[in-house]
C-alpha cells in the first residue's frame, strides 16, 4: 500500500489553465462582436455610397475642370473656367431663381398642410388606416400620371381649372406660358404627391408625444389648434427639421415635373419660364458637354448645402433651439 501511493499520485495530470484561456479566448470573441459587428453591418452602405455617391462626386468635380466634350477625343484643362462662365451665363441664373420659386411656392405650404393632416390624423378616428393609407398613394402613383393628369387640368383651351374659371366669369389662363402661373401649376403638382408622404412622417413623431400633455391641455381648455402650436410642434421639433432639410433638397433636385409639364421641353418653356436646375444640367448633358454640366452639378450642390444649412439654423432658432 506504501508503494502504490507515490505511484497513485504521479498518475494524476498536473493542473493546466485551460478553463482560463477558452474564458479568455471567449471574451475576445464577443468583444469583437459586439465592436466589430456594428462596422461589419454598415460596411456594405459604406461601400455602395463610395462607389455610387463619392467616387461620381468626385470624378464630376475633376470633369468640371476641363473642357470635356464626347465631340473631342482631348479633354484638356481649364481649370475654373466652366465655372467663370457659368456664373456669367443668364440662363444658368434663370434655372436658380425658377427652382427657388418653385421650391418655396411647393415646399412651405407642403410642409404647414402636412402638420395639419397629421394633426387630424392622430386624433381618434374611425378608419384611421384607411385614412393613412389613402395620404400614401398620390407618393406611390407614377410621376408621370401625376404630370398627365395635372396637365389636363391646367390645361389652357379645355382645362378643367379654367373652365371652373368661366363659371365665375374669369378669363382662362395659359398655365405653362407665364413665370409665375406655370411655377404654380408645378408647385401644385408637388404638393399633391408629397404632402401626405410627409404628413406620415409628422405623424408617427406625434404617436410618440405622451397622451398625458393633450389630456391636461384638454382639462385646462385649451382648443385643438392650441395644443398644436404650444405642445405638437415643439414636441416634434427635431422630426420638423428633418423635413425641411429634406424638402429642400427634394425642391432643388425638381426635374420630372417642369420635363413632362413642357411635354419633354429640356428648356423648360419657350422662354426658359419654369426651366429649374436640374433640367438646365439635362439640357448641356444632351448637348454632350460634361464639363459645362459638372459645373452647373457641383453649384446646384453649394446652392443645395447652403439652403439646407439656412433652413436647419432657422428651424433650430425658431423656438429657441432642440432641448
Amino acid at each position: 500500500m506504501a508503494t502504490r501511493a507515490p505511484d497513485r499520485l504521479a498518475a494524476v495530470p498536473p493542473n493546466r489553465p485551460v478553463r482560463p484561456r477558452r474564458r479568455l479566448r471567449r471574451h475576445l470573441v464577443h468583444q469583437l462582436d459586439v465592436k466589430g459587428s456594428p462596422y461589419a453591418y454598415v460596411a456594405p452602405f459604406f461601400l455602395l455610397f463610395s462607389a455610387f455617391g463619392l467616387f461620381p462626386l468626385a470624378y464630376t468635380a475633376w470633369v468640371s475642370l476641363h473642357e470635356w466634350t464626347l465631340l473631342q477625343d482631348e479633354h484638356p484643362f481649364v481649370g475654373l473656367d466652366n465655372f467663370r462662365t457659368l456664373l456669367a451665363d443668364d440662363y444658368f441664373w434663370n434655372a436658380t431663381f425658377n427652382t427657388l420659386s418653385i421650391g418655396v411656392l411647393s415646399t412651405a405650404p407642403q410642409l404647414l398642410l402636412a402638420i395639419w393632416l397629421a394633426h387630424l390624423l392622430n386624433r381618434p378616428l374611425r378608419a384611421q388606416t384607411f385614412f393613412r393609407i389613402t395620404l400614401l398613394l398620390p407618393n406611390v402613383t407614377s410621376v408621370v400620371a401625376v404630370v398627365v393628369i395635372f396637365s389636363q387640368l391646367f390645361g389652357r383651351d379645355f382645362g378643367m381649372i379654367n373652365w371652373v374659371f368661366s363659371l365665375v366669369g374669369v378669363d382662362g389662363v395659359a398655365w405653362n406660358e407665364g413665370v409665375l402661373s406655370s411655377h404654380f401649376a408645378i408647385s401644385t403638382m408637388i404638393m399633391w404627391r408629397w404632402t401626405g408622404y410627409n404628413a406620415l412622417i409628422f405623424l408617427a413623431a406625434m404617436q410618440a408625444v405622451p397622451r398625458e400633455l393633450y389630456e391636461a391641455a384638454t382639462i385646462d381648455g385649451a382648443s385643438g389648434m392650441t395644443q398644436l402650436r404650444r405642445i405638437t410642434i415643439p414636441m416634434i421639433k427635431p422630426t420638423i427639421i428633418f423635413v425641411v432639410i429634406t424638402s429642400t433638397i427634394g425642391a432643388m433636385q425638381i426635374l420630372a415635373e417642369p420635363l413632362l409639364f413642357s411635354s419633354y421641353i429640356i428648356t423648360g418653356g419657350v422662354d426658359r419660364q419654369y426651366q429649374t436646375l436640374a433640367l438646365f444640367i439635362y439640357e448641356n448633358f444632351t448637348k454632350l458637354d460634361f464639363g459645362y454640366a459638372s459645373a452647373i452639378s457641383w453649384m446646384m450642390f453649394v446652392f443645395i448645402v447652403v439652403i439646407a444649412g439656412i433652413n436647419y439654423l432657422l428651424t433650430r432658432r425658431g423656438k429657441g433651439g432642440l432641448s
